[in-house]
């Protein structure tokens, strides 16, 4: 540290924006290599989520062990510790957050700038997936400029990014004007948002926020919002002749399964493209995530199944609510049962297994779009301006807090799969340019 800063000259004022750029460089490039071994060490330590409990403590520690070193004074809490989060309209209930802490702290400028949070979830979706790994999911394996692991895409590496940000500015003896916040929250997936609740609630506000997920080095304003349906089929089964009749559950799903197309052309006739998606392969996309009659192989006996459960994910545009999504799927299932009534002797059972998850959008003339567009080309990046095509609780800041917000993040992909990885070079990048961001916004009070 002492090395960079003896490289200026005692701070003047005003004094040239090359000065603390050139130190804020210096003390990124010094960093690269910490940047991975942050990022490896969040990958290796696990942080699953699997509702109603995750996993997420001991890596929350490692967070606020880092913060502590820099001089920030971590505030770890469990979000059921905010006491005005069960009453909250968007509080979800049914999770468990014994042991699950969120972590935040703050830097407070010495006055006149902006106030920004630099975001990101520590929680992970399980490391278990149908189709096996074939590298490590605890971020073992470096290869050809990607690292893979559980987490290291969706989204450690926004998390290692914005430590970096932070141990860049103290290397670089950057005083900011405007207050920075830091924080990992815990239960994001899975339709959780209640760690994002918890820390708005605590009194984590600011001008505007960041959230590190992954984007492909794009500018994302708006993300897609998303509605989940658990569908349980019943039919008659065994294994005799005599009992094999009509309306088995097999039968039921092939219809379903029929009049999936249906549902999304429904959607594209009823709904307009929000601009954000307008390059979007599939703006309205409807899919079947899970199919299970039962336990697979030799431990339950060959029968034709009684029962089938049915996942069905689809994506909303950023204007639409919950009752407008609910009652186009309603009218879409009632009529797919009542177009085969003999399928259905016994009613199919119809439940919503997590949160409404709305999309959300800010103009891409918001002045924390354009002043990052701008940014990302100090940087020789041309970024693009898009939605991202999925949920996440970046809707908490813009919908119910009215804080700006974007998500920035590196490439890399197999999020939610199984060797999910990391572009390491494009990680840098996306370093450098929030780094600069964070100047640029909050204001520098000077160099030390």
């Amino acid at each position: 540290m002492s090395e960079l800063r003896n490289r200026q000259t005692a701070t003047q004022f005003p004094f040239a924006e090359d000065s603390y750029l050139q130190s804020l460089d210096a003390a990124l490039h010094s960093l690269e290599p910490s940047l991975i071994a942050t990022l490896r060490d969040l990958v290796g330590t696990p942080s699953q989520n699997i509702p109603p409990s995750g996993e997420e403590a001991e890596c929350q520690r490692k967070v606020a062990s880092a913060l502590s070193s820099l001089g920030w004074k971590p505030d770890v809490y469990e979000p059921t510790a905010v006491a005005s989060l069960a009453t909250h309209p968007e509080f979800w209930p049914g999770r468990s957050y014994i042991n699950r802490p969120n972590v935040s702290a703050r830097q407070t400028g010495s006055g006149g700038g902006r106030s920004l949070i630099l975001s990101g979830h520590i929680d992970t979706v399980p490391i278990d997936t149908p189709v096996a790994w074939t590298r490590s999911p605890l971020g073992e394996d470096l290869e050809d400029g990607r690292l893979y692991g559980r987490g290291t895409w969706d989204m450690k590496a926004g998390v290692a990014m914005n430590l970096t940000v932070l141990r860049a500015l103290q290397l670089a003896g950057i005083r900011l004007k405007g207050d920075l916040i830091f924080e990992t929250v815990v239960d994001e997936e899975f339709g959780g948002a209640n760690g994002t609740l918890a820390a708005r609630l605590r009194g984590y506000l600011a001008d505007a926020a960041v959230l590190g997920e992954s984007t492909s080095l794009c500018i994302c304003p708006a993300q897609r919002g998303g509605r989940t349906v658990h569908i349980t089929l019943f039919g008659p089964g065994g294994i005799l002749g005599e009992q094999q009749v009509r309306a088995r559950a097999v039968d039921q799903l092939q219809h379903v399964l029929s009049r999936i197309n249906s549902f999304q052309q429904r959607r594209e006739r009823r709904v307009a493209v929000n601009p954000y998606f307008a390059n979007s392969s599939e703006p309205f996309a409807v899919w079947v995530t899970n199919i299970a009659t039962g336990k697979w192989g030799w431990v339950q006996p060959l029968t034709v199944p009684e029962r089938c459960l049915l996942e069905i994910y689809w994506q909303a545009m950023p204007e639409e609510t919950q009752a407008e999504v609910e009652r186009e799927f309603h009218e879409w299932w009632s009529e797919t049962v009542s177009a085969r009534p003999e399928l259905f002797l016994v009613a199919p059972a119809v439940h919503f297994p997590m949160r409404w998850l709305p999309g959300c959008s800010i103009p891409p003339s918001s002045p924390l779009v354009t002043e990052f567009g701008t940014t990302a080309e100090t940087c020789g990046i041309s970024a693009r301006v898009e939605g991202l095509d999925a949920p996440s609780d970046m809707y908490i800041f813009q919908n119910c807090f009215d804080i700006p917000a974007i998500m920035w993040g590196p490439d890399g992909g197999g999020a939610h799969q199984a060797d999910e990885f990391v572009d390491i070079a494009s990680l840098v990048k996306a370093t450098r340019v929030l780094s600069r961001f964070v100047c640029g916004w909050c204001g520098v009070e000077g160099v030390a």
